[in-house]
């Protein structure tokens, strides 16, 4: 199966993850970011607008696609399952914040990108979800601190 230039699943995904994202920055205007290492922000940031970015615009691959239809299933399930947990954890932090709920909710999107990247055969998404996954989970343990 190929997704062709645009992803628009891609595209859906990213909107679904980035809405608790909105609702947080609006309840908590005033969060101010702990983290000074400038490197680690910038890798954190670089990261986070390449993945948005990739999951549906294929640059850098000619179209998106999966090498058999179990790599279909396998993308559907396993993001399926990364979305709902996000999702449920989110939930669960908006009640009561947690350095527990932080961390899943910093790694639980950077297995996102990289299993899309991995099963989309997007090798530049798989390099920017590492990068995001380094650098949001380094920014949100010096936040949690």
């Amino acid at each position: 199966m190929e997704f062709g230039w645009i992803s628009l699943f891609g595209a859906v995904i990213v909107i679904i993850m980035l809405i608790p994202n909105i609702i947080y920055a609006k309840r908590n205007g005033n969060f101010e970011n702990k983290c000074t290492n400038r490197v680690m922000n910038f890798i954190e940031q670089i990261g986070r607008c390449g993945c948005i970015i990739l999951m549906w615009l294929p640059l850098f691959v000619w179209k998106f696609g999966f090498s058999s239809t179990g790599m279909l299933l396998i993308y559907l399930l396993g993001n399926g399952l990364l979305l709902l947990l996000y999702i449920l954890f989110w939930m669960s932090y908006f009640k009561k914040e947690s350095i527990i709920k932080a961390m899943a909710l910093a790694i639980i999107p950077s297995c996102f990108f990289l299993l899309s990247g991995l099963l989309l055969r997007h090798w530049t998404l798989a390099v920017f979800a590492v990068l995001f996954g380094l650098g949001h989970i380094y920014v949100t343990v010096v936040n949690n601190q």
